[in-house]
């Protein structure tokens, strides 16, 4: 019997990931056909189809939902073979696998300036996401650490709080609301907001604060971006909620208004995070030891 390869399950891992073969083969650089050729391979080794096409999608069958697991393990496997090896090498010649959500982008660049003067070997891969993709490259064992806010108890993972994470409400600084000392609650239900995306831990907060007051927020707009919504909210398009962290700039140069709202800050907090099985490397122990010392501070 042939045997599976690494690079096949590597392959078929992405695959599993988008549900798509052509993503797959833009993540990989490699072609479509060259990605379908793989999973194909495993397919004839094993005698079993792994996925299966129901109108424009694709969906794993249940053996591509075993071989999945499989590799996921085997890849967890070697890259805790890698962490060891690291151990040897010593932190500054390491690598540092991280994401970070969009909002706490700015925080957690601060805190990398500051790590890598102390350890300037170390070679850094900083991902960008909002937090459901953040999770699920936690889930994948893709990442070493992430820094976001809210963490699911669910997952197996492991979070601890470093730092505050206030967020507010924003408007232009002609809105009628801004000229006022304090605002309630209840007159924000007239206004019109501009949100971050389904997925987003910000949205998230946000909803959960207006519902627990039985108040309905009307949406004008989605953006996927903090920097998006603070130009649409310049712009007029909206009232925003935001991490207070963000908008050190837009309020320097005068260019925002921070609403005093009942009951507000949302007080969030932001945590280091990884998988509670995973061994970290000496450089991403290194990392994690640092972010909690400093508090972000």
């Amino acid at each position: 019997m042939r045997r599976l390869t690494l690079r096949q399950f590597r392959v078929f891992e992405a695959v599993a990931r988008h549900l798509s073969f052509s993503r797959a083969a833009e993540e990989l650089h490699l072609s479509q056909p060259a990605v379908s050729m793989q999973v194909r391979g495993i397919e004839v080794i094993l005698g079993l189809p792994l996925t299966e096409q129901l109108g424009k999608k694709i969906f794993l069958t249940q053996a591509g939902q075993e071989v999945l697991h499989a590799s996921q393990a085997i890849t967890a496997r070697l890259d805790d073979l890698r962490a060891n090896l690291a151990q040897l090498q010593g932190i500054d010649s390491g690598r540092l696998n991280l994401a970070v959500t969009s909002t706490v982008n700015a925080v957690a660049t601060d805190i990398l300036v500051r790590f890598r003067g102390q350890h300037p070997g170390v070679s850094i891969h900083l991902g960008v996401s909002n937090r459901a993709e953040v999770l699920d490259l936690l889930a994948a064992n893709r990442i070493d650490l992430a820094i976001m806010g809210q963490v699911p108890e669910h997952l197996g993972l492991e979070a601890i709080r470093f730092m505050d994470n206030p967020l507010v409400v924003i408007a232009p600084l002609d809105h009628p609301l801004a000229r006022k000392k304090t605002v309630g609650i209840e007159a924000l239900a007239a206004e019109s907001f501009v949100v971050r995306e389904a997925g987003s831990g910000t949205r998230a907060a946000m909803e959960r604060f207006f519902a627990a007051r039985g108040l309905e927020i009307r949406s004008s707009m989605e953006m996927n971006s903090n920097e998006a919504i603070k130009q649409a909210v310049q712009a007029g398009l909206g009232l925003g909620v935001l991490s207070l962290q963000t908008l050190e700039m837009e309020r320097a140069l005068k260019r925002l208004a921070v609403l005093d709202v009942e009951d507000f800050p949302i007080m969030r907090h932001w945590y280091v995070v990884h998988r509670a099985d995973k061994r970290l490397s000496p450089t991403a122990q290194a990392f994690k030891e640092f972010v909690l010392a400093s508090g972000g501070s």
